[in-house]
């Protein structure tokens, strides 16, 4: 049996549905037909933007974030997608904390709901710092099919994992189209 890195916290019968999506070979066929859109963020630039826009829609009272970035070694260092951080600094006699997300490169090539996902994830971090009951009711606040979209990120992070070539032909199809 193989394991479901992504999707361990799941149901056994979630997990064996996609264990037969996979074997069958139409998981990847689902998955771009459910979210075909792909998205145009691809420069950090264009991230800082975006996530910006998204936090000004739903969390205005919420702290600021001076840097939104993709990291290439999120996913193998940190075995994370996105990364909220504060990191503190002396300036003159004060102490100041300069607020950053990154999000795992693999996004940029996801389709547009799994990136929202992630930045709203991360946005949520800004009011609540765990995983509690309140943080993600502030997810469903900012999308709110969040717990559905998080489960089928779990599923395209894990046939990305475990069909490797059929990501790579999936890819090479929606270039020609």
């Amino acid at each position: 049996m193989t394991t479901l890195r992504y999707l361990q916290g799941y149901p056994d019968h979630l997990q064996e549905q996609v264990r037969a999506a996979l074997a069958a070979g139409h998981l990847g066929r689902w998955l771009t037909e459910r979210y075909p859109e792909r998205h145009d963020v691809q420069s950090d630039k264009a991230l800082y933007a975006y996530t910006m826009a998204l936090k000004q829609s739903h969390l205005r009272n919420a702290p600021g974030i001076d840097k939104v970035l993709y990291d290439a070694r999120l996913d193998v260092v940190k075995n994370a997608l996105g990364l909220h951080t504060a990191i503190s600094r002396v300036h003159g006699g004060r102490l100041k904390a300069k607020k950053e997300i990154r999000i795992a490169s693999v996004f940029r090539e996801a389709p547009a709901a799994f990136l929202e996902t992630i930045v709203v994830h991360e946005l949520a971090h800004l009011k609540e710092l765990g995983h509690n009951k309140a943080f993600y009711q502030l997810c469903e606040h900012m999308q709110p099919d969040y717990h559905q979209r998080e489960f089928d990120l779990r599923v395209y992070l894990t046939w990305r994992q475990l069909a490797p070539a059929a990501v790579a032909t999936a890819s090479t199809d929606s270039d020609k189209a």
